[in-house]
């Protein structure tokens, strides 16, 4: 399985508020995707420290109980990676539901022990 990048991801009702923290952190907004399941935004954070090292946080919001932090991996085989994840004991917090958007496949998967990853692939094709 080819990982493409790996990093916190959290799921927030109140995004502006988080994303409020991370930049006070020093961390810029990157890149922002709307619309998805009709009402989810999620945004891209990065930081790059004095020594040139990059790291990255996404806050999505989307209308959640209580906030929700789990690891985003993205991914270039989506298929490969729930079926592998599966195999492991993990299942799709969607049900058997796949985020679908046209520029990608996603899901949250959840482990045995209750930790989650969220996967998934960026559609080559798009970009």
């Amino acid at each position: 399985m080819q990982i493409t990048s790996f990093n916190p991801l959290i799921v927030t009702k109140d995004s502006e508020s988080v994303i409020a923290l991370f930049e006070a952190l020093g961390f810029e907004r990157r890149h922002m995707k709307t619309g998805i399941n009709g009402h989810i935004t999620s945004v891209r954070m990065r930081y790059t420290n004095e020594d040139g090292k990059v790291f990255h946080v996404d806050v999505t919001q989307a209308p959640v109980e209580k906030d929700i932090t789990t690891i985003r991996m993205n991914i270039r085989d989506f298929d490969e990676a729930y079926q592998m994840l599966q195999e492991k004991g993990f299942v799709n917090a969607q049900g058997e539901k796949i985020t679908r958007t046209g520029s990608s496949e996603s899901t949250m998967m959840v482990s045995p022990s209750g930790f989650s990853i969220s996967i998934s692939e960026h559609i080559r094709d798009h970009e």
